[in-house]
């Protein structure tokens, strides 16, 4: 027994000692010095939140998403559990993160993002086929409550009322439109909602669409995933976010970020966001992102915010392009949204990332009303 345990030791040393020769070889820093961040405002426009239905926020999820492993970890991601929810309503979960983002020194606010359901032939909610639903109305009005919180809406173009919702979310001050089409049953490519996009455009509402392939939820339709599917929209003058540089799966044989590449080319109104290319099944794609000429200038901050407080995400995947020191100081730093910054920052990323959002959005310094 004594000479087994003493053979592993020895097994576990080398290990250690090969790793440690690895990354002194390999380790090359950040791709690009890291730059100081800027004094305009930082919109961290690419957050979700969750909610059950508690306290009459008209939030469901479906039990297929709730019989999942992720359910509780996803809720433990935002700070919450079920029985947090039911005593003091949905509202706790937003309560909290609005004060998550109020902690973090560099981060002057986010958007939060509604999330509409599939939609039947009659242009109705389709609870059966839904997976997670959070209305514009809930969260339209939690982001009135709190001064660093923005409302992002989403709308199904398949609804009957598509356009009057459209004109409503503006008016309650939407910042964009959000779609995940690989479980919303929404193909951007369909003719059928031209009408939708050109209202968009008239309404000066940008497009922040999922795209590729999809892994966060049950089931996903991920042929509508496909970047190229957007051209209807960027054809017709809309300003679209695609989400995740298109960093997963491929179509048509092709992997979905050399096809979205191409389009950068073709449409100046098209931008994509940096969320979730700190994952763990990411890696190397902010290293691409950060010097690929055709991403110059469309590069928008945003986090998948609670994507980032879990496991997907640790300063320990970059021992290539950060110092031991650097990683050890970063994981000391408690706030998700705070963390996410210094580590952008640190892997390289130019400092006008961080100031695109404020911008595109139209998000100024107070907001409207207060």
């Amino acid at each position: 027994m004594i000479g087994i345990l003493k053979k592993a030791v020895i097994g576990f040393t080398l290990m250690l000692v090969i790793a440690l020769i690895v990354r002194l070889a390999l380790f090359k820093g950040p791709v690009q010095a890291p730059q100081a961040l800027p004094d305009s405002l930082i919109i961290d426009m690419h957050v979700h939140i969750a909610g059950l239905g508690y306290g009459d926020s008209g939030c469901f999820v479906a039990d297929v998403m709730k019989d999942s492993y992720k359910f509780n970890y996803y809720l433990g991601a935002f700070g919450v559990n079920e029985a947090l929810l039911k005593q003091h309503g949905d509202q706790e979960l937003v309560k909290r993160l609005a004060k998550t983002v109020d902690e973090a020194g560099h981060i002057d606010g986010v958007v939060i993002l509604a999330l509409d359901g599939v939609v039947n032939e009659q242009g109705e909610l389709d609870r059966d086929k839904t997976q997670v639903y959070i209305p514009n109305d809930y969260v339209a009005e939690q982001a009135r409550l709190y001064p660093n919180l923005h409302f992002g809406a989403s709308i199904n173009p398949y609804r009957h009322d598509a356009l009057a919702q459209l004109e409503h979310a503006k008016q309650q001050g939407a910042k964009l439109i959000k779609w995940i089409p690989n479980i919303q049953h929404i193909d951007p490519s369909d003719s059928r909602i031209t009408d939708f996009y050109l209202k968009m455009k008239a309404l000066d509402l940008p497009l922040l669409s999922h795209a590729g392939q999809e892994r966060s939820f049950a089931d996903a339709i991920d042929e509508y995933g496909d970047p190229k599917r957007l051209s209807l929209p960027l054809s017709l003058g809309v300003k679209v976010i695609a989400g995740h540089i298109a960093t997963t799966g491929e179509s048509h044989g092709e992997d979905n970020y050399q096809r979205i590449l191409t389009m950068f080319e073709q449409y100046p109104n098209l931008y994509t966001d940096i969320s979730s290319l700190t994952q763990v099944n990411k890696l190397g794609y902010i290293n691409k992102a950060s010097v690929e000429p055709r991403l110059k200038g469309r590069l928008v901050y945003g986090s998948d915010f609670p994507l980032i407080n879990m496991a997907l995400v640790s300063l320990y995947y970059f021992p290539l392009n950060l110092t031991f020191e650097q990683m050890w100081s970063l994981s000391k730093i408690d706030n998700p949204f705070e963390r996410d910054v210094a580590l952008k920052q640190a892997l390289g990323l130019p400092s006008t990332i961080f100031a695109r959002s404020a911008s595109l959005l139209n998000i100024s310094p107070e907001k409207e009303g207060d």
